[in-house]
């Protein structure tokens, strides 16, 4: 044999050996596949202080990344710290704690200046912290009364809501009546006021929609209660720190397109975090019917895609579990809505929220 030729073949077989594999059009990707930087991530709620075996649950089921209630305002860089450092052994990490008590803003009374200056406080407390997300809401009232329990398959506890059980409630003296123009000048005045602070320090903040969105909820108007104002709000302070929680299933409530309520606000770099669940519309706004995530309105995967697609880097919420008998039956059982579960329902939506993910990034 040519040895010349003979050494120009290995260095060939070498050569080709070394070099990474090229996955075909076609191919199997490698599974399972990975979360990153710029994946959505899965999260679930968790008391402050939770113990070790709470912390447990949430890390046998695959779940990183959880989120919270915060404390009082003004909060406290080292409080958000110990709580951090707390689920930090526990192998968890906070990502988000949803800020509230500054109702003299929400109504636009005397007093809101003050409680203005302690969310700003929050808000720096919360960056020097390495909290990425504070999530709020701005409802003049939330119109729970309107819950209700309904019966799904095998005696499931469901979430449905009527407007006309509560359409006609009466005011509440300590709220009062809001036009949805004085709600938008109260949330601009806020927002003029917070958005920069976020914006220098890094963080994001994220306005939950109104749910249940009934077009009044005791004779108050809602701004959140319908893409509309989910659009004009992120207008008011143009700035990735003033954004939304994208609710694919309060999207469907109002009777607007997961979809494309996802990739509007997505492409602006909007969306701060993510609710997750679905649900079956009898009328839009005022009635449906909260459900199992394989089963309501909602195509899930199109919207997990779309969140894919979009390298929406955040996290996700598969909140409202459904009632399940394994949670009915534990003692001391309390749903916090009517149909609502606990751990049991929490184990499903995780797990069927994580195939939704894995097909979307292996798709």
């Amino acid at each position: 044999m040519n040895s010349d030729l003979s050494r120009r073949t290995m260095i060939g077989v070498i050569g080709v050996t070394a070099l990474p594999p090229v996955v075909m059009p076609g191919a199997a990707v490698p599974w399972p596949p990975a979360e990153g930087p710029s994946t959505p991530k899965i999260c679930l709620g968790i008391s402050p202080g939770a113990d070790e075996a709470g912390m447990r649950r949430v890390k046998q089921i695959g779940v990183d990344l959880v989120l919270m209630g915060g404390p009082r305002i003004p909060w406290e860089e080292a409080e958000i710290r110990a709580r951090m450092e707390s689920l930090k052994a526990g192998g968890l990490t906070l990502c988000n704690m949803m800020i509230s008590g500054f109702p003299n803003t929400l109504y636009g009374r005397p007093g809101r200046d003050e409680e203005i200056d302690k969310v700003r406080q929050s808000i720096l407390a919360a960056a020097r912290a390495g909290l990425p997300v504070v999530e709020y809401n701005f409802y003049a009232h939330r119109l729970v009364e309107g819950y209700y329990e309904e019966t799904g398959r095998a005696g499931a506890g469901m979430t449905a809501f009527d407007y006309d059980r509560v359409r006609d409630l009466p005011q509440l003296p300590s709220e009062g009546v809001h036009s949805l123009e004085e709600m938008w000048s109260n949330i601009t005045y806020f927002l003029k006021a917070v958005v920069p602070v976020a914006q220098e320090s890094g963080v994001r903040l994220a306005l939950h929609p109104n749910d249940p969105p009934a077009p009044l909820s005791r004779g108050s108007a809602q701004i959140m209660g319908t893409v509309q104002g989910w659009k004009r709000l992120i207008e008011i302070v143009p700035s990735p720190s003033n954004g939304i929680t994208f609710d694919c299933g309060v999207t469907r409530e109002m009777g607007e397109d997961p979809v494309e309520v996802c990739r509007y606000f997505g492409t602006r770099d909007r969306i701060n975090h993510v609710h997750f669940r679905n649900v079956r519309v009898r009328k839009p706004y005022e009635k449906y019917t909260e459900v199992f995530l394989d089963e309501g309105q909602v195509d899930m995967f199109a919207v997990m895609q779309e969140l894919v697609r979009q390298k929406y880097p955040r996290a996700i919420y598969p909140e409202h579990p459904r009632a399940l008998d394994a949670d009915r039956e534990r003692p001391n059982f309390k749903p916090f809505y009517p149909g609502g579960g606990g751990y049991a329902g929490e184990v499903y939506n995780v797990a069927y929220t994580k195939a939704m993910l894995q097909a979307a990034l292996s798709s």
